[in-house]
């Protein structure tokens, strides 16, 4: 592969460059690679250039500007390696998804991505899904470290879903890996924003650069005429419909008065919840087996993403009382003597708790 066919742009006098492959970590380039120097918050890739080029790295891209160690080493100066790692990488995919979605806000982003995955598979579809709780396909579950994971792992992964023929990818978008671009050269087809309340402001020091973070997702890597899926009730409904008006994007909305899924009603019945819910003018009762009234706005995108990914309503309406709690979400794991339910929750946000 030559860099010309990775890079826009770029100086004739590189485009017939050859590399082999792509790192970020000195320790894991092999000849002919490109090493992106990235200056992080505990690292700085471009102390490690040197170690780069002895495990044989070709093409050096950072930042910084260096001067020229070797002749046989092509140095690129970027003004953001980060951004230039994740378009690259994800220009390296034989096959894109044929449909892929994000999730993010910050409370519950793991229970919706979960519940759409589950209403997917419920209805045969191949489906497979990225985030906190690891990665799941056909019921099995493989643990990650990020939530976001970085590009060159999340390029493998989506490389054993297409070779698996999975038609629907679902992954959780977090606050760093946007603000990152672990995810720009993706293009969603459905992008969901759940909330947003306080959490990781030691790494984004104030609400606005968090914000700020969150929607970058929509006004940068939803496709054109692509989908936004948001509660109308929170207070950035307001800038994600500018957003969609300005990127052209269409806006559904869950669980308020004249929502394009509205809850109409809710009762409890011991550990269940009755719910009618409207969609297109017809009204459908659902016998909801999880605890937690929080858990109903989760439940509706999940559901409104799988009608708007081309699942039959009857296909989604007829499984949502099949929906198992996420593990750690409102998760009931046991009784006591007297009777008393014992749930196990992952909230740590303020509005979580």
């Amino acid at each position: 592969m030559y860099l010309g066919n990775v890079i826009k742009d770029i100086d004739r006098k590189y485009r017939k460059v050859f590399f082999s492959g792509l790192a970020f970590n000195s320790s894991n380039v092999k000849k002919g690679y490109i090493f992106f120097a990235i200056k992080g918050n505990k690292y700085d890739g471009n102390k490690y250039v040197h170690q780069a080029i002895k495990k044989g790295a070709s093409v050096i891209i950072s930042e910084e500007k260096f001067k020229s160690f070797n002749k046989d080493v092509t140095y690129l100066n970027n003004k953001n390696p980060r951004k230039l790692l994740s378009q690259i990488s994800f220009k390296l995919l034989k096959r894109h998804p044929k449909r892929i979605t994000a999730v993010t806000g910050t409370n519950g982003k793991s229970s919706v991505a979960d519940f759409y995955y589950q209403i997917l598979s419920l209805n045969k579809k191949k489906a497979g899904s990225i985030g906190t709780v690891g990665i799941q396909f056909k019921g099995k579950k493989k643990i990650v470290q990020n939530t976001t994971l970085d590009p060159l792992k999340l390029r493998k992964t989506i490389e054993q879903f297409n070779f698996n023929k999975v038609e629907n990818i679902i992954l959780e978008a977090s606050s760093h890996g946007l603000k990152q671009n672990r995810l720009d050269g993706l293009l969603f087809d459905i992008g969901i924003f759940t909330n947003l309340s306080h959490d990781h402001l030691d790494y984004h020091k104030n609400l606005k650069d968090y914000l700020n973070s969150k929607l970058y997702l929509f006004q940068n890597l939803i496709k054109k005429k692509g989908c936004i899926i948001v509660d109308p009730s929170i207070s950035q409904f307001h800038k994600l419909k500018s957003i969609a008006k300005k990127k052209n994007l269409k806006l559904f909305t869950v669980y308020e008065k004249k929502s394009n899924l509205e809850l109409v009603s809710h009762k409890y019945e011991n550990d269940k919840q009755v719910l009618k819910i409207k969609y297109k003018s017809k009204i459908f009762k659902i016998n909801l087996n999880l605890i937690g009234k929080i858990q109903i706005k989760n439940v509706l995108m999940a559901a409104l993403a799988a009608l708007k990914s081309g699942t039959r309503t009857a296909g989604v309406i007829n499984k949502i009382d099949r929906l198992k709690p996420v593990e750690g979400r409102l998760e009931k794991i046991g009784n006591l003597r007297n009777g008393a339910k014992i749930l196990l929750d992952y909230a740590h946000t303020p509005d979580a708790l």
